[in-house]
């Protein structure tokens, strides 16, 4: 009989993945009842997360009668240094993307691809360097690396950033071939999900957090950007300015949030930010993180989730309560309509409300469910 197999991961691995036999069905049934487990349909897998503990009591479960694999490590990015001609470059590059009026996000971004490709082709005046040049260098990248779709991207900006807009080169000049974009679902939580999240932290603050980031569908960017004054409580909303693209916005203002954000702020009592560090100042993208990961693990929700998904969970919901989709688009922010239906797809998918018309002709017509047995034969 097949053994299961505990796929080892690095040990700063968030969850180990685990292979459990269809025909052990009592330990399947067993592990299932473990705290964090997670099934995983298009691997075939289960994980559980990675901490002693958990570790020890599959070891248990299995009873010592298991596989052991290694998951292969892709090579990391090596660290480079750039001689003084690339560095000059870089500098024409950073000045080029701040008068470009760049948020400082990008600019690091693409920064640090024009890095690694400037290292690649260090050796050549980069002003020859053309099309089939580039794609062999991203198809390096992507065989020896194995970087993902959305690097890819990136690096294709950076570098056509700085040969059309630095070196003034024509766009069809540099017309590289880009990967073909996934069709994927964003991830959402159900309402109960949702609500064992946000309110599982006992800190009013990270409870704040989360309400506010769900309750008005904020990125993560927005969030921590918000000021005292932008929580208009008269007018019911909340003004997002600057968000992505440039542009201001206005959100919902909760009745719910509101009465929280009033307990916060007499307890924390905020000057500038609305939520500030301890020492001050903004507050980080990745204490918000660190929340929510929190939050999450309390609350056992989807393991895969981030705080971008209590976004894509607000938007889901609205759509669910009867909200139209231009109005949601408006709410999010989003430029094209396009983006907004994505949400149409998650709802055709998990709405328990839309009936199969199977349901409806039976309802209507009563099938028969008797079974003659005569019939077989």
């Amino acid at each position: 009989m097949k053994k299961p197999i505990i796929y080892q991961n690095h040990k700063n691995a968030n969850r180990i993945k685990i292979f459990i036999p269809y025909e052990l069905k009592q330990i399947r049934k067993e592990f299932k009842k473990l705290n964090t487990t997670w099934w995983h349909p298009n691997q075939k897998l289960w994980s559980i997360i990675n901490t002693k503990e958990n570790i020890d009591l599959v070891k248990i479960l299995f009873k010592n009668d298991y596989e052991q694999i290694a998951l292969e490590k892709t090579q990391a990015l090596p660290k480079i240094v750039l001689n003084d001609k690339s560095k000059a470059i870089m500098a024409s590059f950073e000045q080029k993307l701040i008068l470009s009026s760049y948020s400082k996000n990008t600019i690091n971004t693409y920064k640090s691809e024009l890095k690694f490709f400037l290292k690649y082709f260090e050796n050549y005046d980069i002003s020859q360097v053309d099309k089939d040049m580039i794609e062999g260098y991203i198809f390096r990248l992507i065989n020896k690396y194995s970087i993902g779709e959305s690097k890819q991207n990136l690096a294709i900006n950076a570098i056509k950033f700085f040969y059309e807009r630095v070196l003034g080169r024509d766009r069809e000049v540099y017309s590289i071939q880009r990967p073909k974009r996934a069709k994927q679902l964003p991830g959402v939580l159900s309402m109960e999900e949702a609500y064992r999240l946000i309110n599982s932290p006992k800190n009013i603050k990270h409870k704040a957090i989360l309400y506010t980031i769900y309750s008005a569908g904020l990125r993560n960017s927005e969030l921590i950007n918000l000021r005292v004054k932008d929580i208009y409580s008269a007018d019911s909303y909340i003004f997002i300015k600057g968000a992505k693209g440039k542009k201001d916005r206005h959100s919902i203002l909760s009745e719910s949030l509101l009465d929280l954000l009033r307990k916060y702020y007499k307890a924390y009592k905020p000057s500038y930010w609305l939520f500030e560090g301890q020492s001050g100042g903004k507050y980080s993208s990745k204490s918000v993180q660190r929340i929510y990961r929190k939050a999450q693990q309390i609350s056992n929700a989807s393991p895969w989730s981030t705080p971008h998904s209590l976004r894509h969970s607000f938007a889901t919901h609205l759509l669910e309560s009867g909200c139209n989709l231009r109005t949601i688009q408006v709410l999010l922010g989003h430029n094209s309509s396009k983006t907004t239906e994505i949400y149409t797809h998650i709802l055709s998918v998990n709405n328990k409300k839309i009936q199969s018309p199977l349901d409806i002709i039976n309802k209507k017509y009563k099938f028969d469910l008797s079974d003659d047995k005569t019939e077989e034969k």
